[in-house]
């Protein structure tokens, strides 16, 4: 199965991604000033948020691409407690994250994930962490994948090694309309610049964002290194 036709994103792109960092009136200050930016410089965004927050963050901005941290494969009806794939639409997501290291899914659930979401019209954005990892999760067809090395999340080091080069080549050799974020580690303008040079399709982050102690100014720098990846492409 290939990728959906229909990307979430445009290239170079960034993803802010807050996990369980920020929520309510903080969610909305960051993702106003990440809407902000993203018209400034016109580079689309993945902006995730707690699934409370996301009718919030949607109704108060116009760049960015909102997307659930998680969701379940449920139809309406029985499921207390589970995330409803329709909810998260209504509330004004187009994508949402699945897989993520720190909420990982045995195979056969995310195959389920995956099909609900394209049923309500979630883009699918899912993670993966080995070399098996990425192609099992390519070879299922995603609109996206993060391809992190679990040991350097939120750690603030990239791999020194060519994780990068290797996984983003993997995801592009078994089908290159997915999009590929690298982002693990990553925590200003040279790692995204770093990145987006070895193929990757975007990039942004967590930590290096959310415990920054100034976001405009670390926000202003990722923007500005993707900019100017897109300008210098032929």
């Amino acid at each position: 199965m290939s990728a959906a036709t229909t990307q979430p994103v445009t290239g170079p792109f960034l993803i802010v991604n807050p996990k369980a960092h920020l929520g309510g009136s903080e969610t909305l200050r960051l993702a106003l000033l990440t809407d902000e930016l993203a018209a400034r410089f016109d580079i689309d965004v993945l902006f995730t948020a707690q699934h409370v927050d996301l009718r919030m963050v949607a109704g108060r901005t116009g760049r960015l691409c909102v997307t659930a941290q998680h969701m379940d494969p449920i139809t309406p009806g029985r499921g207390m407690g589970r995330i409803l794939p329709e909810s998260l639409v209504e509330a004004g997501a187009r994508a949402v994250v699945l897989n993520h290291a720190e909420h990982p899914l045995p195979l056969a659930v995310l195959d389920a994930t995956m099909e609900r979401a394209r049923q309500v019209g979630l883009a699918t954005v899912v993670c993966a962490d080995t070399d098996a990892q990425c192609r099992a999760v390519a070879a299922m067809g995603p609109d996206v994948m993060i391809c992190e090395p679990t040991a350097s999340i939120g750690t603030g080091r990239m791999d020194a090694g060519d994780y990068v080069e290797r996984t983003t080549r993997i995801v592009k050799d078994a089908d290159p309309g997915i999009l590929v974020i690298q982002a693990a580690g990553v925590t200003g303008a040279a790692d995204i610049a770093r990145v987006l040079d070895q193929g990757a399709d975007g990039s942004g982050g967590t930590s290096g964002i959310v415990k920054h102690p100034d976001w405009r100014r670390v926000l202003t720098e990722m923007f500005t290194a993707l900019a100017a990846h897109r300008d210098a492409l032929p």
